[in-house]
């Protein structure tokens, strides 16, 4: 059976992921790959409890709380979509995943080994990228209804932990702070080579 290949793209709010993660599958589909999108929060039934409930509450929940919700939501992804896809040799692109509970949660003064704990069955990606915007940059491109993350100094400190993590080599940083063009050559690229690494 021919093997698929997990990507995920990470980084804080407005920083291009979604966009990138679409682009990352247009382009691969258009050269002949079966490559499709998926997203956390999921559209199940503990994501629609983040999107609705504790995303865009009153006031932010106790992270051990963000924490365990997500990682159930990640649960219900791996196993509803991530996995299946892979069997099926395809490529599956994740606009957000662990990576994001690790910065968030780690962020709000979580143990980024608890998190991972929680986390541990989760399937780990063949390649997860990061796309690097200063909090500054991504606050200026945020509307007026923003999540309870969303603010300059949380994603300062969040981008911290993603800047460890590339560090710690479990990130790959690419330039976010240019255009949607240039950012999505790169990122075809990397992926295009890892796709004919595996192959030889």
């Amino acid at each position: 059976m021919k093997k698929g290949m997990f990507i995920c793209i990470e980084g804080i709010d407005a920083s291009g992921k979604t966009t990138q993660a679409k682009l990352l599958v247009k382009n691969l589909n258009k050269k002949g790959y079966e490559a499709i999108y998926t997203s956390e929060p999921t559209r199940g039934f503990f994501g629609q409890i983040l999107r609705q409930r504790i995303l865009y509450g009153n006031k932010r929940v106790p992270a051990v709380i963000e924490a365990l919700l997500f990682a159930l939501d990640r649960l219900e992804h791996v196993e509803k979509e991530i996995k299946p896809a892979l069997e099926k040799g395809k490529i599956i692109v994740s606009d957000r995943y662990l990576y994001s509970s690790i910065a968030y949660q780690g962020a709000a003064g979580l143990d980024p080994a608890w998190i991972e704990e929680i986390n541990k069955w989760a399937v780990k990606p063949d390649l997860a990228i990061y796309l690097d915007v200063p909090a500054e940059v991504v606050i200026k491109r945020l509307g007026k209804k923003r999540s309870v993350m969303e603010t300059l100094e949380n994603q300062r400190k969040v981008r911290e932990v993603y800047l460890r993590l590339v560090n710690e080599g479990k990130l790959m940083l690419i330039d976010g702070n240019r255009s949607v063009k240039e950012i999505g050559e790169e990122i075809l690229q990397v992926v295009l080579e890892r796709l004919k690494n595996r192959s030889l």
